[in-house]
């Protein structure tokens, strides 16, 4: 099963859909768990394009290729999951760019990886304003936060909105993720988030901080 998962792993990567679905098939044709095929094979293959974009071995078209093809073998066990209760909801994530800042696609891999890994994820775009972060807490309930800034001149509005998370009483029931090319974990730590260097890393620590 192991050469299956990498095999299905090497597609995802390459965005070879077709062959992504196959392999889940086939998969599953075998009895393999589910939740096993969504670990060992999909989200696999988007940790190493979450990576390779971030390193830029890999460029935009190429990681939206990679995503369409990890959603179609998702969408595949997505009821399987439900049957068995692995995808029980673990959390609701509110995630968006900050205000002035129009970064999109690692905010949409980071955005995928979390769904597939069973969090309720609310995607509220980019150039987001603090309001609309305050808004999306209180009608959602999030129990994360999760903010993404690719220029350096708009990681000032993480800050922003941690404040009037703590003017609203927000930070006590709801946690704060950071991450994007100019955030650090030093800078995180600063501001009073936490921080996650890739998509892998973000489902990981999303796991971590929330309530099981």
């Amino acid at each position: 099963m192991d050469e299956l998962y990498q095999e299905l792993k090497n597609a995802v990567i390459t965005g070879e859909e077709e062959v992504v679905v196959s392999l889940v098939e086939k998969a599953l044709a075998q009895s393999a768990p589910p939740e096993e095929i969504l670990s060992k094979g999909l989200i696999a293959g988007m940790d190493v394009v979450a990576v390779e974009f971030k390193n830029g071995d890999m460029y935009v078209p190429e990681v939206l290729v990679a995503a369409r093809s990890m959603q179609a073998g998702n969408d595949l066990l997505k009821p399987l999951l439900a049957q068995t209760g692995s995808s029980e909801k673990k959390s609701t994530i509110v995630i968006g760019t900050v205000k002035g800042d129009l970064h999109d696609i690692g905010k949409k891999i980071v955005a995928m990886m979390l769904e597939g890994a069973g969090f309720e994820v609310i995607d509220i775009g980019i150039d987001v304003p603090v309001e609309k972060f305050i808004d999306s807490i209180k009608e959602t309930g999030a129990d994360i936060v999760a903010m993404s800034a690719l220029l350096t001149t708009t990681m000032p509005a993480m800050i922003d909105v941690i404040e009037a998370m703590k003017e609203e009483g927000y930070c006590e029931k709801t946690s704060v993720m950071v991450g994007g090319a100019p955030v650090s974990d030093k800078y995180a730590k600063e501001i009073g988030a936490h921080y996650a260097y890739d998509a892998g890393a973000a489902v990981e620590l999303a796991k971590n901080i929330t309530p099981r």
